[in-house]
């Protein structure tokens, strides 16, 4: 018996008013469909098929890493229709699983409880209660309170629609029973349709019990139409993510106001967050770190008592214990900062190390560059490591001092406990221990006149 799961992503999503296909469209820089297969990938020793058809070619393409069978659906006539696509992938003695792939925040634990309720004379079908049920299939039971059938809004009786109980349409059934439910539909109904959810008054009436069970909350089973109820999903995703957080000990200055758009491979304690922070990628940050407002880590390392302050942008960078970064610091891809490393406002560094306790502080570019420890770089300095075609090194070694206003024309190597005058363009290796400047001699003339506006 092996558990197939299809993801039905073939709609076309007119509401996003978008040219791209709905289930490409994304919550936490992860597309609805990737959150979809991502929590069928929980289940183990699953088969997962993707029934794809509104901009096809692109959704396959996009997501051409996961492990699934895509199947087209060529033509768009309903749900039922497009099960029917993977008939052929479906075995008798299968147990078949239908997901959305635009609805992400479906849980493991729901999966899990929705196929308990699998056997040969039942199938598991996922409902919610909604205060506002409106657009929904209602479901309709008898006077014993068993699941007589599924009703679509268009074709409900007023009676029907003030049902409060719904199909999310997640269902989960033996291969043998869907196959043969799937080759009976018929499109007799408002929209001329196929719809999946005929198959429980197929059920019914073969005397298959619908046991139903619901999601922890709504919001876990709401379906992406329009970019309001996208929004609306990403701050349910966002709070979720939060709360994970401080389960784990961060503390966060406003739980509604950060973004985790990426995983965590590791978290340590006394980690203070403050207002609209945002972490991308794979990230790994130590004990005792204060990470100030508007920040962005992207596939980071922030090694443990590290000070970040506010409005700095970490990118693919390594942040060393004790070091302190920003305001309005940008560590670049390759960026990498030892102990105790003090980079301050307005610096940018690129494919750079930078050795323990060397700072600096204002106003500087450093890119392709080895600093080593102790070093001290004013305001204003440039490694200028470009040339218009290749890009070369800048060498600056322990103990240096770099005055203010530099320019370091690469390839060149300031020497060990060099000090570099302030204003200097530097274009020659520079020799240890000994003071190196280069400057236009300072002149002043006697009896200039400033120049005057002349009038109209």
């Amino acid at each position: 018996m092996t558990l197939k799961t299809l993801i039905l992503a073939a709609g076309q999503g007119t509401r996003m008013r978008s040219a791209r296909p709905k289930v490409l469209h994304e919550i936490a820089k992860r597309s609805l469909l990737q959150h979809v297969y991502d929590t069928s990938q929980l289940i183990i020793g699953n088969e997962i098929i993707v029934i794809y058809g509104h901009g096809g070619e692109l959704v396959k393409q996009t997501l051409s890493g996961l492990d699934v069978q895509w199947i087209e659906q060529k033509e768009q006539l309903g749900t039922g229709h497009a099960v029917l696509q993977a008939d052929g992938l479906i075995n008798n003695d299968d147990i078949v699983l239908i997901l959305y792939g635009d609805v992400p925040l479906l849980t493991k634990q729901s999966i899990d409880r929705l196929l308990a309720n699998v056997s040969e004379q039942s199938l598991a079908l996922l409902t919610v209660n909604l205060n506002d049920p409106t657009g929904y299939g209602r479901i309709v039971r008898n006077s014993q309170g068993y699941v007589a059938k599924i009703t679509e809004h268009k074709d409900a009786t007023e009676q029907e629609q003030l049902i409060k109980e719904v199909n999310t349409g997640i269902l989960a059934v033996k291969g043998n029973k869907l196959k043969n439910w799937i080759a009976r539909l018929d499109n007799s109904n408002a929209q001329q349709e196929f719809y999946l959810t005929d198959v429980i008054e197929m059920a019914v009436n073969e005397g298959i019990t619908i046991k139903t069970s619901q999601a922890e909350h709504p919001d876990e089973v709401l379906g992406v139409n329009n970019r309001k109820q996208l929004s609306h999903l990403e701050r349910v995703y966002q709070l979720a993510q939060a709360d994970k957080l401080m389960e784990v000990g961060v503390t966060l200055a406003d739980p509604a106001r950060i973004d985790c758009r990426g995983t965590f491979i590791s978290l340590g304690q006394d980690i203070s967050v403050d207002i609209n922070v945002i972490f991308e990628g794979s990230n790994r940050i130590g004990n005792n770190v204060t990470i100030g407002a508007n920040t962005i880590i992207n596939n980071s390392v922030i090694a443990d008592n590290v000070q970040i302050l506010a409005n700095c942008i970490i990118d693919n960078a390594v942040v060393g214990a004790g070091s302190k970064v920003g305001p309005f610091a940008r560590l670049r891809p390759q960026a990498d900062l030892a102990e105790h490393v003090h980079i301050g406002n307005f610096v940018e560094i690129k494919k750079s190390t930078v050795a323990k306790g060397s700072k600096i502080n204002h106003l500087s570019y450093i890119g392709d560059a080895t600093i080593g420890s102790g070093v001290n770089i004013g305001a204003g300095t440039i490694t200028c490591n470009y040339d218009g075609v290749n890009k070369f090194r800048t060498i600056i070694k322990d103990g240096a001092f770099i005055g203010s206003d530099t320019q370091l024309i690469a390839p060149v190597t300031v020497g060990k406990n060099a000090t570099i005058g302030a204003g200097s363009t530097i274009t020659k290796d520079t020799p240890d221990e000994q003071l190196s400047l280069s400057r236009a001699k300072q002149i002043s003339i006697q009896g200039w006149q400033r120049p005057v506006k002349k009038e109209q």
